[in-house]
């Protein structure tokens, strides 16, 4: 431990009292060899998920409130027999007219 301690104490000196490696030491600050980059990094936040719709087990028009409704448990949810058409309007006849 005393031999780490010294040998930090005389590279200080050395360093304070060298003024080539304190020129040197500048030069080296002033004119980095690596150019960096200014990189920006845009985040976004996640879409809220809409609460009051869940995957509960309805899978009819009938079972639905309304056109919103059919359209995220159809856009959503697996096995959802809204659409008979498959032209991605569910309850069409019912609600989303």
């Amino acid at each position: 431990m005393k031999l780490i301690l010294v040998m930090l104490v005389v590279g200080l000196l050395a360093w304070k009292l060298s003024p080539e490696l304190q020129s040197w030491a500048a030069v080296q600050l002033s004119n980095p060899k690596e150019v960096s980059k200014e990189v920006s990094i845009v985040v976004t936040a996640p879409k809220p998920v809409s609460a009051p719709f869940k995957c509960d087990g309805r899978k009819y028009c009938s079972q639905m409130t309304s056109c919103a409704e059919a359209k995220n448990f159809l856009k959503n949810c697996p096995g959802m027999k809204m659409d008979g058409d498959n032209d991605a309007i569910p309850c069409e006849s019912q609600w989303c007219q």
